[in-house]
């Protein structure tokens, strides 16, 4: 089954882990959500997995997302086209998240995760500076479009690539379920209470 996954060569090393993890579990229960949250063993990893979320909601991508269409409409882009740049958006994000699964064992998860919110930072800090200097010129509405599909590239190339896989890699078997129940509650709260501040902070 290794072999047939990842082709042909040495896997003895990635088999001997699996071997190693299956004994550590053998017999041993799912954890709960509770036991999750008590365990000193796994804290760390818990830490991380709550600062990976939190900085993937806290960089703005679902803020691009809501203000796309404004954008993009404030190039030039006819309002009935918009739907047709929208469909690009997607598909880099598609694109960018199938080439993180090409780069993410070459270039590293912390590479990864770093260089590209180094990135989106950047494409956002232009972007704030384009969107005020929307009517000075008129190649700055351009650019801000441009900015819009960089930040989603590094977005999908970064954070969102490299977070679907975090959770098997960190936690043994038995608590990943717990794991993804945390992620999701944790996502999801954040985004409730991300929605309810924004307004307030425009």
């Amino acid at each position: 089954a290794v072999r047939q996954l990842w082709g042909d060569g040495d896997h003895m090393a990635e088999i001997d882990d699996m071997m190693s993890e299956q004994k550590a579990i053998r017999g041993e229960k799912a954890k709960s959500v509770w036991d999750l949250l008590r365990d000193r063993a796994v804290r760390w990893q818990l830490i991380t997995l709550f600062l990976v979320v939190s900085c993937m909601q806290l960089i703005g991508a679902n803020v691009v997302y809501s203000y796309a269409y404004s954008i993009f409409t404030k190039a030039g882009i006819p309002p009935a086209q918009t739907h047709y740049v929208s469909l690009g958006v997607g598909t880099t994000e598609i694109l960018s998240t199938v080439l993180c699964g090409v780069l993410i064992e070459r270039a590293g998860r912390k590479t990864l995760l770093w260089k590209n919110y180094t990135v989106m930072a950047l494409a956002l800090g232009l972007l704030t500076v384009t969107l005020s200097l929307q009517d000075s010129f008129f190649w700055v509405p351009y650019c801000s479009v441009a900015l819009v599909f960089i930040f989603i590239m590094s977005f999908g190339i970064g954070p969102a690539g490299v977070l679907c896989p975090l959770l098997t890699e960190i936690f043994i078997q038995s608590y990943r379920p717990a794991a993804y129940v945390f992620n999701g509650v944790t996502n999801w709260i954040q985004l409730f209470i991300l929605g309810l501040l924004f307004p307030f902070i425009v």
